[in-house]
């Protein structure tokens, strides 16, 4: 389907990293990083492929070509480069969260408003259903990210749909599922499920999320085949809405501890009445980055 030489391999698995670092942020979703490096069609037809038919194949033609239908040397790359981040880069996205909150979150809100342009422009025909979708994908982002956190829920079905719905939102451009989680209420559950080994809990949390990301992926690829301009267009909308939550400068209305995970509720503010020193030069230069870097790699793509 897909022929790539080792060092094009390479290149998948740098943007599962890319899209590992950005799933940590709260607020910026991996989907978003896969829709800018250009691998986001691609990723949804793959996971697309994993049906009945792919070990009907391997029953009657063997592992290799179900391993071909699959795309499995593109899944495995991205996969690896999402693991891969997980556990590295993650620590130092982490360290940059806790401790220059708003130079990162001024690098990705660059980053996304670049992003806003760089799929907009996908758009073939701005109709009056594209335009529609545009709005109602950016009122719906908004409103996402302006619901405040639940508490904590433990129930198994619960669980079940809030894995299943994370990971929607993970490869949906424009929505962290990090954060979906937390306004589920799931969040501390499921945290606490993999640090103490619940195995039940870790299993219908993974199940509800490969439920979630098989059938949604079928909705995904279904809509680009049929309604691909309308699709983009809502998709456009999400990533817009979303620059909500990713505002570099906030003002803390409230802290909640939720077990051992301290959740705050803020609000946007103007650089200029930040309670504090707000790095405007740097964060904008920082945003400027961002900015610059969607356009880099759309240019160097077109080159490609």
């Amino acid at each position: 389907m897909y022929n790539r030489n080792l060092l094009q391999y390479l290149i998948v698995t740098l943007k599962g990293m890319a899209m590992g670092a950005a799933d940590v942020v709260p607020g910026v979703s991996g989907g978003t990083i896969a829709f800018i490096s250009g691998i986001y069609e691609e990723l949804i037809t793959s996971i697309n492929n994993i049906n009945l038919s792919l070990f009907k194949i391997w029953k009657k033609d063997g592992f290799k070509a179900a391993w071909e239908q699959l795309n499995g040397n593109f899944l495995l790359a991205l996969f690896l480069g999402i693991f891969i981040s997980l556990f590295s880069l993650a620590t130092f996205v982490s360290w940059l969260l806790e401790n220059e909150p708003i130079l990162l979150w001024s690098f990705f809100f660059g980053l996304v408003a670049a992003s806003v342009i760089f799929v907009g422009k996908e758009i073939e025909h701005w109709n009056a259903g594209a335009i529609i979708g545009f709005i109602v994908g950016a009122i719906v982002a908004y409103f996402v990210t302006t619901l405040p956190p639940s508490g904590n829920s433990d129930s198994l079905p619960y669980l079940f749909f809030s894995g299943a719905l994370a990971v929607c939102a993970m490869i949906l451009p424009g929505i962290s599922g990090a954060f979906i989680l937390v306004l589920l209420g799931s969040y501390k559950t499921i945290l606490d499920a993999v640090h103490e080994r619940n195995i039940t809990l870790i299993a219908i949390v993974g199940a509800g999320a490969i439920f979630g990301l098989l059938s949604f992926a079928k909705l995904l690829k279904w809509m680009f085949n049929n309604y691909k301009n309308i699709t983009l267009a809502v998709l456009t909308g999400f990533i817009l809405g979303s620059l909500n939550k990713i505002w570099p400068w906030k003002r803390i209305l409230e802290t909640r501890i939720l077990g051992e995970k301290e959740i705050i509720i803020d609000e946007n503010v103007s650089p200029f009445a930040f309670a504090g020193d707000n790095q405007l030069i740097y964060a904008l230069i920082a945003a400027i980055i961002g900015f610059s870097l969607i356009f880099i790699l759309e240019r160097t793509a077109s080159k490609k």
